[in-house]
């Protein structure tokens, strides 16, 4: 999938002062990068390194051979939600043999966003079953790669979703879809944490 950038990108106001972590997760290829891209206002940090012949004996890239470059740490970007609150988000990389880090990028994380390709939708499910390990709420958007249709139903039935979790559809290309995608997160979080204390904003230093 082609990434994209904002036009739009505005500094950080003096007035915010609370930082909160969101990670965005899913399998190889599936668009996590592109998601951070479309939507950071400022020009995100990327840690990119260009696909070789000798990665496609480790890595599975049947389902995406169009794919030239591949996050190898994590991608960082920023959006602001009002004058005092701003998310920061981290895009985790896919390949199995970078799930190290994911433990270390979910420490101190308020919520989270699983990217799904409903071609390859059982790369969905070692990233869903590590944030129900951590107790981390999550949503699931479900990324538009012009592939046969699927109900809501029948994704939620593949990957064993909780009703409780909400399920979208997006293009992580488009800046508004992505934007819906972090607002939906937002109120998720809003309610999940409704009626219990509010989760202390980590210190910026334990971010990753």
């Amino acid at each position: 999938m082609d990434s994209a950038t904002s036009d739009a990108r505005t500094p950080l106001g003096a007035s915010a002062d609370n930082g909160l972590k969101i990670v965005v997760v899913g399998g190889f290829g599936v668009g996590k990068t592109t998601l951070v891209r479309s939507v950071s206002e400022i020009r995100p940090l990327n840690t990119e390194e260009t696909m070789t012949q000798a990665g496609e004996a480790i890595d599975d890239v049947s389902g995406v051979r169009g794919k030239s470059a591949t996050t190898v740490a994590f991608d960082f970007g920023r959006i602001t939600l009002d004058a005092h609150n701003v998310l920061y988000l981290f895009g985790a990389p896919g390949q199995e043999r970078f799930w190290f880090l994911w433990d270390r990028l979910f420490s101190g994380t308020l919520g989270a966003v699983v990217l799904v390709d409903t071609r390859r939708i059982g790369d969905s499910w070692y990233a869903i079953d590590r944030l129900e390990h951590h107790g981390t709420p999550f949503i699931v958007a479900c990324n538009d790669f012009g592939g046969p249709a699927h109900s809501h139903a029948a994704i939620r039935d593949a990957l064993d979703l909780d009703p409780r979790v909400p399920l979208v559809d997006c293009d992580a290309r488009a800046r508004e879809s992505s934007k819906q995608v972090l607002i939906t997160l937002v109120q998720h979080l809003k309610d999940h944490y409704a009626g219990r204390a509010a989760p202390t904003a980590p210190a910026r230093q334990e971010f990753v």
